[in-house]
C-alpha cells in the first residue's frame, strides 16, 4: 500500500498549510528544516497540506512558495498535493474499519463536552524552557468512548452523520525528540481516541500527514513543540502499521512579549506583508538563525550583519548546524526592521 524511497538517503520535508499566510513562526520551522536538511546531505521535499479543504485559501498554496523561495530555500521535486492523493488515504482508512481499528462516530463537539467527564487541560504553553523529560497533557476535551463498542459487522449511521475514529492502544508511550528530549504521554488521558476522517468522508489531517510521510520515506520531521500531542497520535498510526516513525525535532514556538503564542495580537507577522514593505529576507534568517543558536561566535556583529546575504547565511547555518546547538528556549517576536 505505502511504498518507501532508497532509506539510505535521508529525507526531511516542509509541509506549509495554505490555510493563510505564513508567518515568522512558521518561517524559523522552514529554516530549520531547510539547514538541517542540506547539513545531512538530505532530500527536502515540500508537501502543501490542503486536506484541510473548506479552510483552504485559493491564493495561499502560491503565496507559500514565493515565501519560501524569498527566503532562500529550495526544494527537491515537484510539489506533493495532498488533495491529489485521496486514493491513498482510502486504502489505509478501510484496512483501519476491517481491523477494528477505526469506528464511526456520530458525536457532535457540544455532545463530547457534554459526555466527558475529563477536565479540560492544556499543555503547558507559556513554558519557556523543556525540561530534559516533559510529560504532554489533553489539548482539547478528550473524546469519552461513546461510539467506541461499533465493530466492523454493525451497519454503519448515514453517510455524512459520522467520521471515523481511531481506537488508540493506551499503552505508555515515549519517544526522544531532537530538541524537546525525552517525552512521555499517557494516552487515556491526552489522547483519547481521535478523528481520521471528517463527517463528509475526506481524510483527516493525523492520517494524511502518517500515508505522505511514509510514502515519502520521510526521516525527520521539524514541526512547532505545539504539535507535541498530535506526535503521539500519528506515532499511534505508525504502531498500527508497523514502520517506524520518523526523528522528531520540535522547535520552540515563537511566541510574543507576553509570553504567549504569536497571533494577530502581537501584529502582522505575515511574510509577504514583509516582502511589501521591502524587508530584506537576509534579515528574517539571520533572526532565524540567532534565535536557533544565539550570536554564534561565526556569526558578524549586529553591525556587520549587512555585509552578509542571503547564501552566506545558509551556508553558513548548513555548516554549523546540529539541533544540540538548538536553543530549547521560547523565542520571544519582536518587529524586523526593513534592514538585515
Amino acid at each position: 500500500m505505502l511504498s518507501n524511497i532508497d532509506q539510505a538517503t535521508p529525507v526531511c520535508r516542509l509541509a506549509p498549510s495554505p490555510t493563510g499566510a505564513q508567518h515568522l513562526g512558521n518561517a524559523r520551522t522552514f529554516l530549520l528544516a531547510y539547514w538541517s536538511a542540506r547539513a545531512q546531505n538530505a532530500r527536502l521535499i515540500l508537501r502543501i497540506e490542503d486536506i484541510d479543504s473548506p479552510r483552504v485559501k485559493p491564493w495561499a498554496t502560491a503565496q507559500a512558495i514565493e515565501d519560501l523561495a524569498w527566503l532562500g530555500i529550495e526544494h527537491d521535486g515537484v510539489p506533493i498535493i495532498q488533495t491529489e492523493r485521496s486514493e491513498l488515504y482510502q486504502q489505509l482508512l478501510d484496512r483501519l474499519v476491517a481491523d477494528d481499528r477505526a469506528y464511526p462516530c456520530t458525536c457532535s463537539r457540544k455532545d463530547i463536552e457534554t459526555a466527558s467527564s475529563a477536565p479540560h487541560e492544556q499543555m503547558a504553553i507559556g513554558a519557556n524552557v523543556l525540561n530534559d523529560q516533559q510529560t504532554v497533557t489533553a489539548e482539547t476535551t478528550i473524546y469519552p468512548g461513546t461510539c467506541n463498542d461499533w465493530r466492523y459487522e454493525d451497519p454503519f449511521p448515514d453517510e455524512g452523520s459520522y467520521c471515523l475514529r481511531f481506537r488508540v492502544d493506551n499503552t505508555a508511550m515515549w519517544f526522544d525528540d531532537l530538541v524537546a528530549k525525552r517525552v512521555h504521554c499517557d494516552p487515556s488521558t491526552a489522547i483519547g481516541d481521535f478523528p481520521v476522517t471528517r463527517k463528509e468522508g475526506a481524510a483527516a489531517y493525523q492520517l494524511a500527514v502518517v500515508v505522505d510521510d511514509i510514502d515519502a520515506g520521510v526521516t525527520e520531521v521539524v514541526r512547532g513543540d505545539d504539535l507535541l500531542v498530535s506526535t503521539f497520535r500519528q506515532m499511534q498510526l505508525y504502531q498500527y502499521l508497523g514502520v517506524p516513525h520518523p526523528t522528531y525535532a520540535h522547535a520552540p514556538l515563537v511566541v510574543g512579549e507576553d509570553g504567549r503564542r504569536l497571533a494577530k495580537r502581537h501584529g502582522d507577522t505575515r511574510l509577504s506583508l514583509y516582502r511589501e514593505q521591502g524587508v530584506a529576507p537576509e534579515t528574517i534568517v539571520a533572526w532565524a538563525a540567532r534565535s536557533a543558536m544565539g550570536q554564534h561566535e561565526s556569526f558578524p556583529s549586529e553591525p556587520e550583519t549587512a555585509h552578509w546575504n542571503l547564501d552566506r547565511w545558509h551556508r553558513e547555518m548548513i555548516d554549523l548546524f546540529d539541533w544540540s546547538m538548538v536553543s530549547r528556549n521560547r523565542v520571544t517576536y519582536s518587529p524586523p526592521s526593513t534592514t538585515p
